[in-house]
């Protein structure tokens, strides 16, 4: 069973960078694509960007010049980088595993962030 475990810092003062882990239990992260995802307060899934099983890496064009996605495959983990972060950026931000039909088939618990001061 796969298993995926968000951590990062749950409080990020406007206009800083966010850094999140997803560390991931259970299969190997060089298999398959791996993504982030985030939803705010009253709002729907909001999809960040994914790396893929080769390291390649795709964003949501919209976030792209403040997203980074990267791994270590020897530590099985993943990483977000978002700068400058808005209010309007306070989510629960999840992992997730992207499977090869095309779907989210694993999820993290999520972790929340809150862009205040």
């Amino acid at each position: 069973q796969v298993q995926l475990q968000e951590s990062g810092p749950g409080l990020v003062k406007p206009s800083q960078t966010l850094s999140l882990t997803c560390t991931v239990s259970g299969g190997s992260i060089a298999n398959n694509a791996w993504t982030w995802i985030r939803q705010s307060p009253g709002k729907g899934l909001e999809w960040i960007g994914v790396i893929s099983h080769d390291g390649s890496v795709y964003y949501n064009p919209s976030l792209e010049s403040r997203a980074s996605i990267s791994r270590d495959t020897s530590k099985n983990q993943f990483f977000l980088q978002l700068s400058t972060l808005t209010p309007e950026e306070t989510a629960v931000y999840y992992c997730a595993r992207w499977s090869e039909a095309g779907e989210i088939d694993f999820w993290g618990q999520g972790t929340q962030v809150t862009v205040s001061a």
